[in-house]
């Protein structure tokens, strides 16, 4: 068994990388191989519409023929039991890397039939952990999950299923002095990061476990 984990923060030891780090734990827990990749240590872009991996016969056709930085980390996730995404929200949806990274993961597998069918050829498990500054009504009500669903309806068609983590109104500074940040209380996000944060941590981890245990079983 084998989960990858993909970091879309630009930040290694804050929230996203956190739970996604709780997550692979939850996997290790039963035994299973773990992996975390730091999408802000590559060098890539997002798909350039080359259509290689539609071409009749072509050499691409199923695979993404763009050879840069990412092109190692779509191959070990081609043979991955169980894929967990994380991404902080900026400006309502996930960050430009993670784009650019789902754009190349997702379109290759995609077949322009009367089905929009998948070309991959398992059922596995992806996961989506989302961090954000806001709390969960004003989530709501900025329509972050409306903005959110698409991409996760197409990964549930292209892999097999898709679950969601949000983490909401998480703390963004080890120090609200030195920021221009007025809409937020220090003591607040303190208090959450105390006893909410530990939960959504717990929540990781499970999803972790439950990844990790044979389809048959889950």
């Amino acid at each position: 068994m084998n989960i990858i984990a993909i970091n879309g923060s630009p930040r290694k030891n804050w929230n996203t990388a956190i739970l996604l780090g709780k997550a692979l734990e939850g996997a290790a827990s039963q035994g299973a191989a773990t992996e975390l990749i730091h999408l802000y240590d590559l060098s890539f872009k997002g798909c350039i519409s080359c259509f290689a991996c539609k071409r009749k016969g072509g050499q691409s056709y199923g695979k993404c023929a763009v050879k840069d930085d990412l092109t190692p980390v779509l191959e070990k996730l081609a043979t991955a039991d169980a894929i967990v995404l994380g991404s902080p929200i900026y400006f309502g949806n996930v960050t430009g890397e993670m784009r650019s990274f789902l754009e190349r993961l997702a379109f290759p597998y995609l077949v322009y039939d009367a089905t929009y069918s998948s070309l991959f050829t398992r059922k596995l498990p992806v996961g989506f952990i989302y961090t954000m500054n806001v709390d969960e009504n004003r989530m709501q009500a900025m329509g972050y999950p409306q903005n959110l669903k698409a991409m996760e309806m197409s990964l549930e068609r292209l892999f097999g299923t898709c679950e969601a983590l949000y983490s909401y109104d998480t703390c963004q500074f080890d120090d609200y002095s030195k920021y221009v940040v007025t809409a937020f209380s220090e003591a607040d996000k303190a208090k959450r990061r105390e006893e909410v944060f530990p939960l959504d941590c717990r929540k990781s981890f499970e999803m972790g476990v439950r990844f990790a245990t044979p389809a048959a079983s889950r």
